[in-house]
């Protein structure tokens, strides 16, 4: 009976090791796959990425990232993951990177970054006739921001206009924030500007204020020191902007706009 516990007891650690080695080595294996390109986004922040009406995962800057990833001779997956878990998606080696409108501004040291690809400001949408036409009409009001996100940090920087506010809330996406706007239960949305002008798209009770709470630039984000990868997806994006293509998807996704700030130098 001693015999069979000790057999027993002994099978078990084994398996338990080896369950741990095999935890260790699916980062090993994701850091050394330079076949696939993995693509962090968050699938509610249109245009940059979402899910269409089909069920696809689209956006500016998964096209973007399905160019590069071709250039390099690599395949693209686009992994959905929740924005405030990025830095441990990242760092766990289940994704390659963080490519959906990232911010870099106050991020500088985090992350290794691609140079700066587009300029984004951070906004405040209200409804039309609110009353409110400044950042200064937001006192006594509800504001709320996406948890996690640039809009939340800016806000966070401006302690004068954070504290003017009766309520700030962090919601897990814009959408859920829209849908409080237009409920009553906010009486602001603070987020990035081309996901605002996607947002408010066709509502016309819905605007965004022309005073902006910061302005940025966007860049694709990998973990500090990872600097093969993003020193590959870097030399893509200014072989897309020396040929044209950046412009053109740019211009698919912003109503002919081209926003790219990268040079092909």
């Amino acid at each position: 009976m001693k015999l069979w516990k000790k057999m027993l007891a002994a099978t078990l650690v084994a398996g338990l090791s080896f369950g741990l080695v095999g935890c260790g080595d699916k980062k090993a294996s994701s850091d050394n796959d330079d076949k696939t390109l993995v693509v962090g986004f968050d699938q509610n922040f249109p245009p940059f990425g979402y899910v269409d009406d089909d069920g696809n995962y689209v956006g500016f800057d998964l096209d973007l990232a399905k160019e590069a990833a071709k250039r390099m001779g690599m395949k693209v997956k686009y992994q959905p993951i929740d924005w405030d878990s990025k830095d441990m998606e990242l760092e766990s080696g289940t994704i390659d990177c963080i490519w959906n409108g990232f911010t870099i501004s106050g991020r500088e040291k985090k992350y290794t970054w691609t140079d700066p690809y587009m300029d984004n400001s951070q906004v405040v949408v209200v409804k039309s006739d609110s009353g409110i036409n400044s950042l200064a009409d937001l006192k006594g009001k509800n504001v709320e921001v996406q948890k996690e996100s640039s809009a939340e940090t800016a806000i966070n920087d401006n302690k004068e206009l954070k504290d003017s506010f009766a309520q700030y809330t962090s919601v897990a996406d814009y959408n859920t924030g829209i849908m409080d706007l237009e409920s009553g239960a906010a009486d602001a949305v603070a987020m990035d500007i081309y996901v605002a002008k996607d947002q408010i798209a066709g509502k016309g009770d819905l605007k965004i204020l022309d005073e902006k709470v910061s302005n940025e630039q966007y860049g694709v984000g990998f973990e500090k020191g990872n600097t093969k990868l993003r020193d590959k997806v870097e030399k893509a994006l200014k072989e897309m902007v020396k040929d044209g293509t950046f412009q053109k998807i740019s211009e698919k996704w912003f109503d002919g706009e081209n926003v790219c700030i990268l040079s092909a130098d």
